[in-house]
């Protein structure tokens, strides 16, 4: 078993996921640690991902914890199995933990559905557009730090380009295409940037015209990410302080009734297409 002195995200979700099934069998620490033969600061410290834990382990403590939810178990079981690097830890030291945390979120992902008021979909950004973006940062970000915030963007969108990608719904409010970061050119690249992933095959891209009006959490941006299990989604919430990942079982309902009201709002595929070009034109 291995120690960490910083857990990734997914090493903490694989111990809080260990946790919430212990809690649900109404068992305590104690004893969990007697059924398992172990102290209980070992059990603590494989829920809270201090300590790594194999796979052999994650499905005796399933067995002691009675759950009989075996494609769960399964996604749990994989989790600890897996080894190596991301390539986001390339970045460590230079990026916030929070910003690796997603990316390594992201890369795991099933599917994903995310709603974008003010920015295009990180992942659907040119690099002209991410540079403009991240030089409004305040405070205002130095020539090497914004160098680093565009190359970790455009790396984070590489997963739409693997063998394997995840299936994507970005809806988009009017405002993040009207929005002319970085002036009109680098607006006009980042709309045809648009129109382009619009037509792959695992990208679907919605337009949210003024005219739906209102609609659930308008406030902000949000992503839902499937994992291989429902158990294992997560709500990501992106804001000037920084980033909020949720997981708890009744936060995860209501972000999925969120994203439907929002979604049956937004234009089909095909009107968005449309609507986006009309966009362009105009620049």
């Amino acid at each position: 078993m291995t120690h960490r002195a910083s857990p990734s995200a997914r090493r903490r979700r694989l111990g809080a996921e260990l946790r919430k099934m212990r809690e649900h069998a109404g068992m305590t620490v104690a004893y969990a640690a007697q059924q398992l033969g172990a102290e209980g600061a070992r059990v603590s410290n494989m829920e809270s991902g201090r300590l790594g834990v194999s796979e052999e382990r994650v499905r005796m403590l399933a067995a002691i914890y009675s759950c009989g939810d075996q494609a769960y178990v399964d996604a749990l079981a994989a989790m600890a199995t897996e080894r190596g690097r991301g390539w986001w830890e390339e970045y460590r030291e230079r990026m916030a933990v929070d910003a690796l945390d997603l990316a390594e979120l992201e890369f795991h992902a099933v599917s994903l559905r995310a709603v974008q008021i003010m920015h295009v979909p990180g992942f659907l950004q040119t690099e002209e557009y991410a540079n403009a973006v991240f030089s409004t940062a305040e405070p205002a970000l130095t020539p090497t730090q914004l160098r680093i915030s565009v190359s970790y963007r455009l790396k984070r969108r590489e997963v739409l380009d693997r063998d394997d990608p995840p299936q994507c719904t970005f809806l988009i409010h009017e405002s993040a295409l009207r929005m002319e970061f970085g002036g009109s050119k680098v607006a006009r690249g980042q709309l045809e940037r648009l129109l382009e992933a619009s037509e792959r095959d695992n990208v679907t891209v919605r337009a949210i015209p003024f005219s739906a009006g209102g609609f659930p959490h308008a406030g902000a941006s949000v992503a839902y990410v499937c994992g291989v299990v429902p158990q294992l989604d997560t709500v990501q919430l992106d804001a000037p302080t920084g980033v909020t990942f949720l997981d708890g079982e009744t936060h995860l309902a209501n972000y999925r009734r969120i994203l439907d009201r929002t979604e049956g709002l937004a234009l089909t595929p095909e009107d968005t297409r449309d609507f986006i070009h009309a966009i362009a034109q105009r620049l």
